[in-house]
């Protein structure tokens, strides 16, 4: 269903949407709020491209890279309970930033490296 995204969307204007979707290029558990992009590799994305063009605001959930030996289909589709729970809450407080104070704010809050 998530490759088939950009069909549940249609309709619609890209910049009225919010897309918050799964980010293996951030580590788990971090959250950034992006406006437009390509699509880097993600099906969901690609498809709402296609349907909208990409200037929609995204919120970008960090699930990192599968193990060494896991294809990243079986990575995604699998097993990343624990992450998805401990990153809601801060999704929707990144989606909430954005309705509030507009996206560029919200990059502002959001978009800061952790010390490691």
């Amino acid at each position: 269903m998530m490759n088939n995204s950009g069909a549940a969307v249609s309709g619609n204007k890209a910049e009225d949407l919010i897309v918050v979707h799964d980010e293996l290029d951030l580590p788990p558990g971090e959250v950034r709020v992006k406006v437009g992009g390509g699509a880097g590799g993600h099906n969901g994305l690609r498809s709402i491209m296609n349907h909208l063009g990409g200037d929609f605001v995204r919120v970008r959930v960090g699930i990192g890279r599968p193990p060494e030996g896991m294809t990243v289909t079986d990575y995604v589709l699998g097993g990343m309970e624990k992450t998805v729970r401990e990153t809601t809450p801060l999704a929707a407080d990144a989606v909430e930033k954005i309705l509030e104070d507009g996206p560029e704010r919200a990059m502002d809050v959001f978009n800061v490296r952790k010390k490691n």
